[in-house]
C-alpha cells in the first residue's frame, strides 16, 4: 500500500514538473515575441488551412453553375534558432487553388500558386536591437498558369514553375523586436531572374523583364523587407510583409532605331505588400482572408491579346482599371492547424 502511495506521488511531482515546465516555454516564447533576449532556444509558429467549397443545382429558377468544387491551401509558417547574439530565421509562405466547374468540363482552373521562401542570419550589435543580416529569398509557383479568358489558353502556358524564378541575395541591418517585428534594409541587393526561352520568345521585349530569347536577367539594387506579426488575441492572428525593390541598373529600352520601347528607371520601384489575417472559429475551423499586391514594372499590363491567327483582340476580363497593379484576394473557409 505504502509502495502505491509512493508511485502515485512521484508520479504527481512528476506531472506537475512537466507542466511547469511546459508553461515556462510557453512563457518563454511569448515573451521572445516582442523583446529581444540572450538566449539559446528554437521557436516556431505557421498556419496551415485547406479549405474546399462545392456547389450543385438543378432547374434553379435563378441560374448558375450546375456544379462546381473549389479547393484552396495555404501555409505560412516560420522557425528561427536563437543563439545570444546570433538569430537564423527562415520564414516560408505556400498557396495552391483549384477550381473544377460543369461549364468547363471540370477542367481545373487554378486559382492560386505560391512558392516564397526567405532565410536570415543576423549577428547583434551589443546593446541595441539591430543586426548586422545577410538574406536570401527565392520566389516560383508550383505549376504551369494560364489566361483562362483567351480562346486555346491550354496551349498558351504564361508561366511554369521556375519561369519566372526569382533569388535575391542581400546584405545589411535589421531591426528587430522580439519575433514579432523585422525590418531589414540593404543597400547592395542582388536579383536573378530564370525563365525558360519558350516564355521570353513571345513576344518581342521578352517576359519577366528577361530580353527576347534569354533564359535570365541579373540586377543590382536596395531592397527593404518588412514584417509584422500580432495575435490579437486567442483566436486572431495577422501577419504583414511590404518588400521593396529598387533596381540601381534599370534603364530605357530602345530598338534598332533608337526609339523608347520600354521606360524604366531606378525610381520604379518593384514593391510587394502581403497580408493575411485568421480567425478561428473553433479548434480547427477557421477562416482566412488573404491579399498580395505586386506592382513589378517588368511585368506590364495589357489590355489585348493576339489570338493564334494574328488579331489583336480586347480583353473581356473585369479590373482592368487597376493597369499594372497585380492583385490577389483569397477567402478560405475551412480546417486550420496553428502551431
Amino acid at each position: 500500500m505504502k509502495k502505491s502511495i509512493y508511485i502515485i506521488a512521484a508520479a504527481l511531482l512528476l506531472s506537475i514538473n512537466v507542466m511547469a515546465q511546459i508553461n515556462k516555454v510557453d512563457d518563454v516564447k511569448k515573451t521572445l515575441e516582442t523583446q529581444n533576449k540572450d538566449t539559446v532556444a528554437w521557436l516556431y509558429s505557421g498556419i496551415l488551412n485547406f479549405g474546399a467549397n462545392e456547389g450543385f443545382l438543378h432547374n434553379w429558377a435563378a441560374g448558375g453553375e450546375v456544379a462546381s468544387l473549389t479547393f484552396n491551401g495555404l501555409f505560412s509558417g516560420s522557425l528561427i534558432y536563437m543563439n545570444h547574439n546570433n538569430i537564423w530565421t527562415n520564414n516560408l509562405d505556400l498557396a495552391y487553388g483549384l477550381n473544377y466547374a460543369y461549364s468547363t468540363a471540370f477542367i481545373p482552373h487554378k486559382t492560386d500558386d505560391r512558392i516564397d521562401f526567405t532565410s536570415k542570419y543576423g549577428l547583434k550589435n551589443d546593446h541595441t536591437d539591430f543586426y548586422f543580416t545577410g538574406l536570401f529569398n527565392f520566389k516560383s509557383q508550383f505549376t504551369r498558369a494560364y489566361d483562362y479568358t483567351v480562346p486555346n489558353w491550354q496551349h498558351l502556358p504564361t508561366s511554369k514553375f521556375m519561369s519566372p524564378g526569382y533569388f535575391t541575395l542581400a546584405a545589411g541591418m535589421e531591426y528587430r523586436k522580439g519575433t514579432d517585428v523585422s525590418l531589414f534594409l540593404s543597400p547592395v541587393a542582388a536579383r536573378l531572374t530564370v525563365a525558360d526561352k519558350y516564355y521570353t520568345s513571345q513576344k518581342p521585349e521578352g517576359a519577366f523583364g528577361i530580353d527576347y530569347g534569354k533564359t535570365t536577367r541579373m540586377e543590382v539594387g536596395a531592397y527593404f523587407s518588412g514584417r509584422y506579426g500580432i495575435s490579437i488575441n486567442k483566436n486572431m492572428s495577422f501577419r504583414t510583409r511590404l518588400d521593396l525593390y529598387s533596381n540601381y541598373l534599370a534603364k530605357d529600352k530602345k530598338d534598332s532605331l533608337g526609339n523608347v520601347v520600354k521606360h524604366d528607371n531606378p525610381g520604379n520601384i518593384d514593391v510587394l505588400w502581403d497580408n493575411i489575417y485568421s480567425y478561428r472559429v473553433s479548434k480547427y475551423l477557421s477562416f482566412t482572408v488573404a491579399a498580395t499586391f505586386i506592382y513589378d514594372n517588368d511585368i506590364p499590363y495589357s489590355s489585348t491579346y493576339v489570338d493564334q491567327s494574328g488579331n489583336t483582340v480586347k480583353k473581356t476580363e473585369p479590373g482592368q482599371n487597376f493597369g499594372w497593379l497585380q492583385i490577389k484576394q483569397v477567402f478560405t473557409l475551412g480546417l486550420e492547424y496553428k502551431f
